[in-house]
């Protein structure tokens, strides 16, 4: 077998595979052989077809498939004798094919880009320290009471927080529009659910009160017929809600697991939730920053097949998340644009992490694993179970060791990095990085 290797561009490679006639025509006649032993054709003994007639009627069919298996085997034999490393299955590309000679076929592919891990030391990391005080707490305690508010009927005019019950009809130049009217709705002033001025408009009024509101679509809203279209609603309210807070007392702490101790057991318990969505966001906000800051230390080229795979992994999360499975909507049907940028930082890291992890030798610390499980279990009510199901599912398993090895792989970094810390709040540590610093955040990796 003749190799010939070509770089076309970048990953790419272009392999060009000769295997002798010989080989090709001993193992289609060992195919043939073997035909004629088992064959039956009219007007034969079964073994005792002619092997000119099995040839006539099933060697083209025995030869694609002895091609097809000869070249599977020999681009195994090529990429191993040259030392690459596929990214992806190669696109196959036959040079001629005539019985008694060579036959050469073409394989093009690319390869896993090869990582020069380098200092971590230029890695910057802005730690967050914060605490969960009383204050929070008590924030806290007010939100999920909040959350748990029920509505009964007043007899006053609706104020911001009410929820009214009402009727309204949407026109557009006078005639009605496509979702525009609804009967017995309810609604909750200052929720934001409707457009600018909905809500606002309705405040003051009382139940059996009609009010006619001219709005504006926004620009932006998602309708095209509706984006900054002048519009009346004409509303008739039924019912003003005021709304009722529960009382801080056992049923309501019986709601969050907290069956004796009163207020200080409930305390206690939201504390410690609270604590460990401290802990969980602030390793979170640490992490992003390690990892962003090796994307930027480190150029690396993505093998296009392995990005392709990570979009359609995407595809397939968004439309679980929004419900399409269901509906045997098909992931396909989203276009790889709206996830290219993501999916290409994803086969980036998860590269540059496996190199990290191979090149330190990491392995993954047990200990860790199970601390890791222990700590979501004991969110739940009955945290062994959870924990037994972790270690009873491989799949689960698996996948909680693998972000316990990119917490090692971050450790790692922290060590050589430089690593600042910044006193904040409870709540500036637990927001989100707001999406302006994320864009500049890629922008400065671009």
């Amino acid at each position: 077998m003749q190799v010939s290797v070509e770089t076309t561009s970048g990953l790419e490679r272009r392999l060009t595979i000769t295997i002798p006639a010989d080989k090709i025509d001993g193992e289609i006649n060992k195919r043939l052989q073997d035909l004629s032993r088992r064959v039956r054709l009219d007007g034969f003994r079964p073994g005792k077809v002619p092997m000119k007639v099995v040839k006539r009627r099933y060697g083209l069919g025995a030869r694609q498939e002895v091609l097809g298996e000869q070249m599977q085997q020999a681009f195994v034999e090529a990429v191993t004798q040259e030392n690459l490393n596929p990214a992806g299955a190669p696109r196959v590309e036959p040079k001629g094919d005539e019985e008694g000679k060579d036959f050469e076929f073409v394989a093009i592919f690319e390869v896993y880009p090869e990582i020069e891990v380098g200092d971590f030391a230029g890695v910057e990391i802005d730690r967050p320290v914060a605490e969960v005080s009383d204050a929070d707490i008590d924030e806290m305690v007010e939100t999920l009471r909040t959350q748990s508010k029920t509505f009964e009927d007043v007899e006053r005019a609706a104020e911001q927080g009410d929820q009214i019950v009402f009727d309204y009809v949407g026109t557009k130049g006078g005639e009605e529009f496509a979702g525009g009217k609804a009967e017995n709705s309810t609604l909750e002033l200052g929720s934001g659910r409707m457009i600018p001025g909905f809500e606002d408009g309705l405040v003051g009024v009382s139940a059996g009160e009609e009010k006619t509101l001219e709005l504006t679509f926004p620009e932006d809203y998602h309708s095209e017929e509706l984006k900054g279209q002048a519009v009346e609603f004409a509303c008739k309210v039924h019912q003003v809600q005021a709304a009722t807070l529960p009382e801080l007392n056992d049923e309501f702490f019986e709601r969050f697991g907290v069956t004796e101790g009163g207020e200080e057991a409930f305390r206690t318990e939201v504390r410690k939730n609270m604590e460990r969505e401290l802990r969980q966001a602030i390793k979170g906000k640490v992490k992003n920053q390690v990892m962003d800051g090796l994307l930027t230390s480190h150029e690396i080229e993505v093998p296009s097949p392995l990005v392709a795979q990570e979009i359609d992994r995407m595809r397939e999360q968004a439309v679980q998340q929004f419900g399409g499975a269901q509906g045997g909507f098909d992931p396909k049907q989203l276009p790889a644009e709206l996830f290219e940028k993501d999916a290409k930082k994803r086969v980036a890291l998860g590269l540059l992490v496996g190199e990290i992890v191979k090149q330190r030798e990491i392995k993954v610390d047990d200990d860790r694993v199970r601390t890791m499980i222990e700590e979501m279990a004991s969110a739940y009510q009955e945290p062994q179970q959870v924990v037994d199901w972790y270690y009873s599912n491989e799949e689960q398993l698996s996948q909680v060791k693998y972000v316990v090895l990119e917490e090692q792989v971050v450790d790692t970094v922290l060590e050589a990095a430089k690593v600042s810390e910044s006193e904040c709040s409870y709540q500036e540590a637990i927001k989100p990085a707001a999406p302006e610093e994320a864009e500049a955040s890629e922008e400065e990796q671009a």
